[in-house]
């Protein structure tokens, strides 16, 4: 283990979900900032896109580390691999309410039944689809329509957050009238070079880092190599740590980022 050679607590480049190592750059602000303000103004639908191992999945624990329990009453979906009838049963399940098998409709009434009755304990519904790409039945597409349909007086049943890769952006846009529905749309690109530099500072200062550990030109390095992608960037940073101090070296240089690619 190299934590006590660099002086850390704990391990600063897991690629696990912790709000704690949360890099907040320009662009993952502003995209958390929209979300937060469709899904508490009650905007129906909001679609975050982006590619692979870009933060989508932290700026998902973060709206819901956000969102208070006395006033949100939240799903969670990682992985929609359903039909259409499973789907629904998911949805009830996650929510913490009756799963007994049932026809589509009697399921559909289920859901939004439940909703309803939070509706009028002032509790507003939420349902975050992470990984939506991978919904393989349009039927299911339809049925996160018709949700999006039901209200009560002024406010819709249910808050709907999709979470994908690129490719869920124009699978939506093949449903128009879902389409229409997204109040909220935000597409989350790679890091920057000086973004590159801060979130790797910032997670070495969170895991208690109290100096510098990377040189200038192995944060170009890590920048090319990782071309900006967070997962990637840590785990050439974890290598780099661990390759750094077997060779007692003080302060990672290039050649150290370029010997572990």
């Amino acid at each position: 283990m190299y934590l006590e050679y660099w002086g850390l607590r704990e391990k600063p480049f897991e690629n696990t979900p912790d709000p704690r190592f949360f890099y907040s750059s320009k662009m993952h602000t502003e995209a958390l900032n929209r979300i937060l303000y469709a899904v508490t103004n009650n905007k129906g639908c909001v679609l975050l896109s982006g590619e692979y191992g870009c933060g989508k999945t932290a700026l998902v624990r973060k709206v819901i580390e956000a969102l208070d329990p006395d006033q949100y009453e939240l799903a969670l979906i990682n992985y929609p691999i359903f039909s259409s009838s499973e789907f629904l049963r998911e949805v009830l399940f996650q929510y913490g309410a009756d799963t007994a098998p049932g026809t589509k409709l009697e399921l559909f009434h289920r859901v939004s039944s439940f909703g309803f009755e939070n509706l009028k304990k002032n509790k507003q519904n939420v349902l975050v689809i992470d990984e939506a790409q991978l919904i393989e039945d349009a039927e299911i597409f339809e049925q996160i329509r018709l949700l999006l349909n039901l209200q009560l007086e002024d406010r819709g049943l249910i808050s709907i957050f999709l979470v994908g890769q690129p490719e869920l952006r124009e699978r939506v846009m093949t449903y128009p009238q879902l389409d229409q529905r997204i109040g909220v749309r935000y597409h989350v690109h790679y890091l920057g070079h000086d973004d590159v530099i801060a979130y790797v500072r910032h997670r070495l200062r969170i895991a208690g880092a109290t100096r510098e550990i990377f040189s200038p030109e192995a944060y170009v390095a890590i920048t090319r190599a990782s071309q900006g992608i967070p997962r990637r960037i840590n785990n050439i940073c974890d290598l780099s740590l661990l390759d750094a101090s077997s060779s007692q070296v003080q302060v990672i240089d290039e050649s150290i980022v370029k010997k572990i690619q």
